[in-house]
């Protein structure tokens, strides 16, 4: 699972946007958002370089505290 679509929503940027600045088309980008594919780790360090915030923030933690 990641928080992609969270982290668009708060940085108030859209799929698009993202599917343009990582190149990959807007249905790839809405499956990652919508947690209906996952991206890749090379996909998701490229995400989080655009979205500069750490990997770490993209994922939903596994495991309890």
């Amino acid at each position: 699972m990641n928080r992609i679509k969270e982290i668009l929503k708060y940085q108030g940027r859209s799929q698009a946007w993202l599917a343009e600045k990582i190149g990959k088309s807007y249905v790839v980008v809405t499956n990652y958002c919508n947690n209906k594919t996952q991206p890749s780790i090379v996909v998701l360090k490229k995400i989080a370089e655009v979205l500069e915030v750490d990997v770490r923030e993209l994922l939903v933690p596994t495991k309890g505290k």
